[in-house]
């Protein structure tokens, strides 16, 4: 054979690579498509007031990270000359904002919940933050977390550190980087529907009857899922998507539509920055730092973060002597502080008491 026909063959051996490829990675995408739809329809029950914007505006500041990226803060609750109490620091998650923790937020500045202060921050890229120009790194989480809670944690103060999903990844890349912070900076920490490790290649997004030749092609899908930068289309399809990604199977109306209107504005560049950074995740030194008691949350349908993780996590912290509780909630998805905001909250009230001697965990109303 010549050399002209050894190229012509190798041409024809890569396209035919290259649609096999393509088949695989278009019946995985499928497969995922085709359960989205099957996901039963959210019950409308009508609104949730937890998830009603707080009343009030919140005390907006720009905290600059060590790369000079300027971070949306928001403080809620008590003023800034109430010297008592732990501070909430609170971190969302991947395509999402500050919205995500509402349903807290309407219950800690409350009297009843002891008028927390509550502090909130867009990672960078997503909500008001700037995005920066350096390639987002699982390190750069911690260190953003960290110049908040310089910002915000007046000395003599602690902090109690609530993270979901990647906002839960940003607390062990702060723990690992400045463990000597964890004891003397934080009270207690609350580890929400997350991972420390793997979390790209243990999901449940992916069917489990996919044919055998499609298998080996499900990593490339995620990827094509998580990393690459294209818009999210605002149709009736895209929300039944975001139900079936986020959200359990019984999962109310009024929940779907506020998590699918702050996922799908996200920008796209964001959400495929840190969708390929937490495909290199691996926080576990961060884990073994928490050293003050810590809650890991899960709900039993939680697709992107499922069980297993929440007790490979709490099994580390039962060696470290930090485990407080590990809280599953039946039949709830991704969004558990969401889906199931009232025992959330609850626990929440239930940690304070323990972590800060009761001094400000309840306050009389009036």
């Amino acid at each position: 054979m010549n050399t002209k026909s050894l190229a012509k063959a190798g041409g024809i051996a890569a396209a035919v690579g290259v649609g096999a490829v393509a088949v695989g990675i278009g019946t995985v995408l499928g497969g995922i498509v085709r359960e989205a739809l099957r996901t039963d329809i959210a019950v409308d029950d009508g609104p949730d007031e937890l998830l009603s914007k707080p009343a009030g505006e919140p005390r907006r500041r720009v905290v600059r990270t060590p790369d000079g990226t300027g971070l949306n803060v928001e403080v809620y609750g008590a003023d800034d000359d109430d010297p008592t109490g732990d501070i909430f620091i609170m971190v969302h998650g991947w395509t999402c904002n500050t919205a995500y923790w509402y349903p807290q937020i309407n219950h800690l500045i409350t009297a009843e919940a002891g008028d927390r202060r509550v502090v909130v921050y867009d990672q960078r890229g997503h909500g008001r933050s700037e995005r920066g120009r350096a390639r987002p790194t699982v390190a750069m989480l911690g260190q953003d977390l960290d110049a908040v809670l310089e910002a915000t944690v007046p000395a003599g103060r602690r902090a109690i550190l609530v993270g979901h999903s990647m906002g839960g990844m940003t607390l062990m890349s702060w723990a690992a980087q400045y463990p000597e912070k964890v004891g003397t900076r934080v009270s207690a920490v609350v580890l929400v529907s997350t991972a420390a490790k793997a979390v790209m290649e243990n999901h449940g997004l992916v069917p489990v009857d996919l044919p055998a030749y499609a298998r080996p092609f499900a990593p490339f899908a995620t990827k094509a899922i998580t990393a690459v930068p294209m818009p999210i289309p605002r149709t009736s399809a895209g929300v039944r998507f975001a139900q079936y990604m986020a959200l359990g199977p019984n999962a109310r109306r009024s929940h779907v539509d506020f998590v699918d209107d702050m996922v799908s504005s996200c920008p796209p560049r964001a959400r495929a920055g840190w969708g390929a950074a937490m495909g290199k995740l691996d926080v576990t030194a961060g884990l073994r730092a928490l050293t003050v008691p810590t809650v890991v949350v899960v709900g039993t349908e939680d697709r992107l973060t499922p069980v297993k993780h929440a007790e490979q996590m709490a099994e580390v912290l039962r060696r470290n002597g930090s485990m407080r509780d590990l809280v599953v909630y039946e039949g709830v998805g991704h969004m558990s502080s969401i889906e199931a905001a009232e025992r959330f909250n609850e626990m929440l009230d239930e940690l304070v008491e323990q972590v800060s001697g009761n001094e400000k965990a309840v306050r009389p109303a009036g």
